[in-house]
């Protein structure tokens, strides 16, 4: 068929009494053009019946995969493999009478060839990526990074081939080549080499996860992505740091997974008692604390066991001094302990107590340690400041007063 297109093109220039070189090389060029006009109308035609048909059976399916396909340009760049190859096998044709010009062209769509399949197969990469992105283990364990390796050695091992194809050469030959300079070639990739072992320490050790929320350096957020050689954060207030992958094996950083996963957030503030207001209590003030119904019972038994303790010992209680008291700061713990005891929002499976530290230059620190049920920033805050709100306004009912530096 080219061949009898060739010869009519080739007595139409002779018709024209063009010159027999000048008629062999216009009807070889139009034919050429022709076969690269057929290669691109068969390209998009293809296209357009793919799109009329696989694609629209592809978005109808429920197998949320397939769309991947789509995503990933897999099959629009299947479909520039059928141009290639067309070229490929009539291209000599064309050109009979210009082997140099016809081996040119040749090589040139045997490289695009070449680029193609690695297209292909960088897509399918990104399929294979993004599927496995919707399981639930994809947080735990991103390949990401591995993702990107596969990618790079891919188009390096396209490059090479490119290279020993155009120098006529072996593949070995090349390597061997490039091990001369494998020191640069490490220098340039130092980055990627860094990282490539950065997140596979990462991926082993479950030190990172998508989702995590970490504080370095000015990164205080939750992990989008985790790739080669960056990892992104989005930070509380909606920016986005970067942090070099191999920076997080290197140097400390926080993740509050260990929180998330826990079953609540931490509370542990103090709240400082003037020293000058602790006492002992009054029967008049015990009186007065025992309306306050968190504590009622707990006065009682307590009375009860002092009262029994002193009376067996034989302590004259007539000195406030003697023997077991109780203090206005004392009642304040136990009415804090059993305020937080009663609270829906706090963790009681977890460790809670109220406890007394060091005393300072600002007083004695009372410190409640708890943890909220809800983990939520925002709502873990307000948690935290009612119960201090609360605190804070019940000490001078227990004749207490908060330390403030005048």
């Amino acid at each position: 068929m080219i061949e009898k297109y060739t010869h009519w093109l080739k007595s139409i220039g002779d018709a024209m009494h063009l010159s027999g070189g000048m008629s062999v090389a216009l009807a070889e060029t139009i034919v050429t053009l022709t076969l690269a006009l057929v290669c691109a109308i068969l390209y998009f035609s293809v296209r357009f019946l793919l799109k009329k048909t696989v694609y629209k059976i592809i978005q109808k399916s429920t197998n949320k995969y397939d769309d991947l396909l789509i995503k990933n340009k897999v099959i629009s760049r299947l479909c520039l493999l059928v141009p290639a190859l067309l070229l490929g096998a009539y291209l000599p044709m064309a050109l009979p009478d210009f082997p140099v010009t016809a081996s040119a062209l040749m090589k040139l769509v045997n490289i695009f060839e070449i680029i193609i399949f690695a297209l292909v197969i960088s897509a399918i990469l990104s399929t294979v990526e993004d599927a496995y992105n919707t399981l639930r283990v994809a947080k735990q364990k991103p390949i990401t990074g591995l993702i990107q390796v596969f990618k790079i050695v891919l188009y390096l091992v396209g490059a090479i081939v490119v290279i020993a194809y155009l120098m006529g050469t072996k593949i070995s030959n090349i390597l061997i080549s490039l091990g001369t300079v494998s020191a640069v070639i490490m220098l340039i990739f130092q980055d990627t080499i860094k990282g490539f072992v950065g997140g596979i320490q990462l991926s082993s050790n479950d030190m990172l996860r998508i989702g995590d929320w970490i504080v370095m350096g000015p990164a205080d957020g939750t992990v989008l992505e985790i790739k080669l050689t960056t990892v992104k954060v989005q930070n509380w207030d909606n920016t986005i740091t970067t942090i070099p992958t191999y920076n997080l094996v290197s140097n400390p950083f926080t993740n509050w997974r260990g929180m998330d996963e826990s079953g609540g957030r931490r509370i542990a503030r103090t709240i400082n008692i003037d020293v000058n207001t602790i006492r002992y209590c009054t029967p008049e003030m015990l009186e007065k604390y025992k309306h306050y119904s968190l504590i009622k019972d707990y006065l009682e038994q307590k009375e009860e066991d002092i009262q029994e303790y002193n009376k067996a010992n034989r302590i004259d209680t007539s000195e406030v001094m003697n023997g077991r008291q109780q203090t206005n700061l004392g009642v304040f713990r136990a009415y804090i302990k059993a305020y937080i005891d009663n609270n829906p929002k706090l963790n009681h499976n977890l460790t809670m107590m109220v406890r007394q530290m060091q005393p300072t230059e600002f007083g004695v620190p009372l410190q409640i340690y708890a943890f909220s049920s809800d983990k939520q920033w925002t709502n873990y805050e307000g948690i935290q400041s009612d119960i201090f709100d609360h605190v804070i306004a019940a000490a001078p009912m227990f004749d207490l007063k908060i330390y403030q530096k005048h």
